[in-house]
């Protein structure tokens, strides 16, 4: 009984097989005529058509270039005439120490028409520098030590313990032109 449902049941997988074999091959049998029947060839026009998008990619980018560059540019020199002056400000700076130091030392005297007359054309001077563009970098003492914003020439032993790590005293002042800092004020930091 059982070699009987055996060979049964081997004679049907082997049928079954079979059946599945003569299927896959009509199933490559088709995809092979498929792949042989003939390709369309691409008409001119299509060809026209991708050759003009090509080109219009191209012109797109090239116009979008040269628009950065234009900006570019046109920043650049919008800087360059911001700090055109840069050197002559620069150059001045040490004049405005000295009429700095003038005026202390004026206001010593009882002479009333000099001290007018030296801070008239101290303050002429100051306008002048004032209205190309030059600005007071703002720092006290008591500020705390920013090297990004000021110089430090020497470490004193601070003479409180509030004054530890910030500016004791201003040597020199600092002075910017427009954003930037052309001439970074010294002081001195207690320690």
């Amino acid at each position: 009984m059982f070699k009987k449902f055996f060979k049964n049941m081997n004679q049907e997988s082997t049928e079954n097989i079979e059946k599945e074999i003569i299927e896959n091959e009509a199933t490559i049998e088709q995809n092979q005529e498929n792949a042989e029947a003939p390709t369309v060839e691409i008409s001119n026009e299509e060809k026209l058509e991708e050759d003009l998008a090509k080109e219009k990619d191209k012109f797109l980018r090239l116009f979008a270039e040269f628009e950065n560059y234009k900006k570019r540019t046109s920043k650049e020199r919008i800087d360059l005439f911001k700090t055109a002056n840069q050197e002559v400000l620069q150059a001045m700076l040490p004049i405005l120490d000295d009429f700095d130091r003038a005026m202390i030392e004026i206001s010593k005297t009882d002479d009333e028409n000099l001290i007018t007359g030296v801070n008239l054309i101290h303050e002429k001077l100051k306008n002048t520098l004032v209205s190309k563009g030059l600005e007071q970098v703002e720092i006290n003492p008591g500020d705390d030590f920013n090297a990004d914003f000021a110089e430090a020439i020497t470490q004193i032993p601070a003479p409180s313990a509030d004054l530890k790590g910030k500016i004791v005293d201003v040597i020199e002042k600092g002075y910017k032109l427009g954003d930037k800092i052309i001439r970074f004020p010294k002081v001195i930091i207690g320690n």
